[in-house]
């Protein structure tokens, strides 16, 4: 039974990709929406129904679908691990996709492709549940490569845009780098321990039976995995550039599935990690650099939604400085409570763009709490949750995370506090500047200005509460996060009892949250301030706009000598190796031109030419004597 419920769980989004790539052009667009939304649906229920078991008896269920791999001494089953980690990632997975399926029926309805673009929601699902739910790396690995393809198709779904598609070309490729430092990884784990699954490596590493050093390599190849499908530094920049896809594409990417692999991973494998100390230092670094760039990048940026693509990339860094101080627990609330206000400040972002009939640019925006007040509410609220403002969910997980890094390190602690900071001025620089002050944009979108249908506004409200009230599931003194993850992290969890030192920090950490929202609020309403065009930006901040030239700077280093390389074979050298390759076919050609004319039938030619080689022979054998 458990395991017909658990296939059912993994396939009915796969059922839903069949249904609406085969079928779904056939059917209308509602029914076609609704397929799709109901499928992931279902696997959410049954997320509860198995969440429920666990929580109840805390067995995890753990079952071998078939034997996949047996090679020599190494053999693999395909298997279902849903224990504590899984399963909790399955209810966000899951929950926040049905509800971003949902919102996509009303935000997609004008689109031909709304099928396909269903088909694909339902495989990127299908793929992330795989990714999570698999009990060892390879079948892993499956999902980790499924949503690199998902992501692909779905940032490319405008496809006859061709900036859309050189961004959907970007992630995919940019992805391929760190999926190679990954699969290198899964060969030395499986080459060290003639296996792949996580608790017959575990028992391994228990026992003692590794190479440390071995070991630091592997576990630094999983963490380069990481930077590409988290996007940490130097593999970020894809990321923004996704903005391309539809908006609830990048609420899904965003939230619930493709940026949180690496957090999964990582954590999943927290009894490696833990024996690379080295590595984790160099995770804490990353992170924390990836926050404080993004963040920095995110001050100066005009579309709506690079700027909630820029906070994402920070909020990622903060969740791997947590990972590389261990504190796997830590960054797991955090990848919950921004599941929760980051789709909804995507979903809001998409509610506004679809009220100013696909304007993304800020400067153009203004004065809509009025006409979009369901929109504005539940966007403030997730605002206040990113910027950690006491008791929203993010108040509780970023101080987490600042309270580790001040126990652990300084410098890092004050590096995320400043990342933090900036994080409170840009999210209200984007509510100021889109919902304040008066309307920038034409007299035509001025009076279509209307709040979004009910499709689109039900999920923005229900994702609102639980940015507000999400923190509650790991408050200090109160931690069921941490308890329910003890089997997984077996007792290596931060426990944060409230004390002086506790208070102080949550004091600075609000206090400079309020300082970024003042910052704000003095520039762009008691200014009135409204930022500059494009070729009006001049000095540093032209160099924070332009993103410090990360990608002119890959483009001068990597893609330019590879093009040089590309024309060099194309223009040089594939033309001289086929000149002499067509020059030995006509070589050839003239030889056999020629010795067909002996081919004449002549008898007598024949007997000549028989005579003459037996002559040779025989002088070649009475020379050789």
């Amino acid at each position: 039974m458990e395991t017909n419920l658990a296939l059912l769980l993994l396939l009915s989004p796969f059922v839903g990709f069949l249904f609406n790539i085969f079928l779904g052009k056939k059917v209308s667009r509602n029914v076609a929406g609704a397929i799709g939304t109901l499928t992931v649906i279902v696997s959410f229920l049954l997320s509860i129904c198995f969440f429920a078991q666990l929580n109840q008896n805390g067995k995890a269920i753990e079952l071998s679908l078939f034997d996949w791999i047996s090679v020599h001494n190494f053999k693999l089953d395909f298997g279902i691990l849903l224990d504590q980690l899984s399963l909790l990632w399955l209810l966000f997975v899951t929950g926040i996709g049905s509800l971003i399926h949902l919102y996509s029926i009303s935000y997609m309805h004008d689109d031909e492709n709304m099928h396909k673009f269903f088909a694909y929601l339902n495989l990127f699902v299908f793929f992330m549940i795989t990714l999570v739910i698999g009990s060892n790396l390879l079948v892993m690995f499956i999902g980790w490569e499924g949503v690199g393809l998902c992501s692909y198709l779905l940032i490319g779904f405008w496809y006859k845009n061709q900036e859309y598609n050189d961004a959907a070309k970007k992630a995919f490729i940019m992805n391929r780098i760190g999926d190679l430092g990954f699969l290198v990884g899964i060969f030395i784990i499986g080459s060290m321990f003639s296996s792949l699954n996580y608790m017959e490596i575990k028992a391994a590493l228990t026992a003692g039976n590794a190479n440390t050093a071995l070991l630091g390599v592997a576990a630094l190849c999983l963490f380069i995995g990481a930077t590409g499908k988290s996007a940490q530094l130097p593999l970020y920049t894809w990321l923004p550039d996704a903005m391309a896809g539809p908006t609830p594409v990048s609420a899904l990417i965003h939230a619930a599935t493709m940026v949180t692999a690496g957090i999964f991973m990582i954590t999943r494998m927290n009894f490696l990690f833990d024996l690379t100390p080295e590595v984790q230092n160099i995770i804490a670094i990353v992170g924390a650099a990836t926050a404080l760039v993004a963040a920095s990048i995110g001050l100066l940026q005009n579309d709506i939604k690079k700027v909630l693509a820029y906070s994402t990339v920070s909020q990622l860094g903060l969740m791997f400085l947590a990972l590389g101080f261990g504190a796997y627990n830590v960054a797991v609330f955090h990848v919950i409570t921004h599941a929760f206000f980051k789709a909804c400040l995507f979903l809001g972002s998409g509610s506004v763009i679809h009220g100013l009939h696909g304007e993304q640019d800020m400067r153009k925006m203004g004065g809509l709490r009025k006409a979009m007040p369901i929109t504005y509410m539940t966007m403030l609220i997730s605002t206040l949750a990113i910027a950690g403002i006491f008791p929203f969910a993010g108040f509780w997980s970023k101080d987490e995370i600042l309270m580790v890094a001040f126990e652990h390190n300084k410098v890092l602690w004050v590096v995320a506090s400043i990342a933090s900071i900036m994080t409170a001025f840009y999210m209200f620089r984007l509510m100021y500047l889109t919902f304040f002050k008066e309307f920038r944009g034409t007299e035509e979108q001025k009076h279509h200005l209307h709040e979004s249908p009910s499709l689109i506004t039900i999920p923005l409200i229900i994702l609102a509460i639980l940015a507000l009230i999400g923190g509650a599931i790991n408050l200090p003194g109160s931690t069921w996060l941490n308890h329910f993850l003890e089997p997984i992290l077996a007792g290596k969890h931060e426990e944060h009892a409230l004390g002086s030192n506790e208070y102080m920090l949550m004091g600075i950490a609000l206090a400079g949250a309020l300082v970024g929202i003042a910052w704000a609020y003095s520039k762009y309403i008691k200014q009135a301030f409204v930022p500059k065009d494009d070729a009006e930006i001049t000095g540093f901040n032209k160099t924070i706009y332009n993103k410090y030239y990360v990608d002119e700077f890959y483009t001068f280093l990597i893609v330019k000598p590879l093009n040089g390389l590309a024309n060099f074979f194309r223009t040089t050298l594939e033309p001289a190796l086929g000149g002499v390759l067509f020059g030995l076919g006509t070589l050839a050609n003239g030889l056999g031109t020629q010795g067909k004319k002996l081919q004449n039938g002549n008898t007598g030619l024949y007997l000549f030419a028989f005579v003459i080689g037996v002559c040779v022979i025989v002088t070649y054998l009475f020379i050789a004597q």
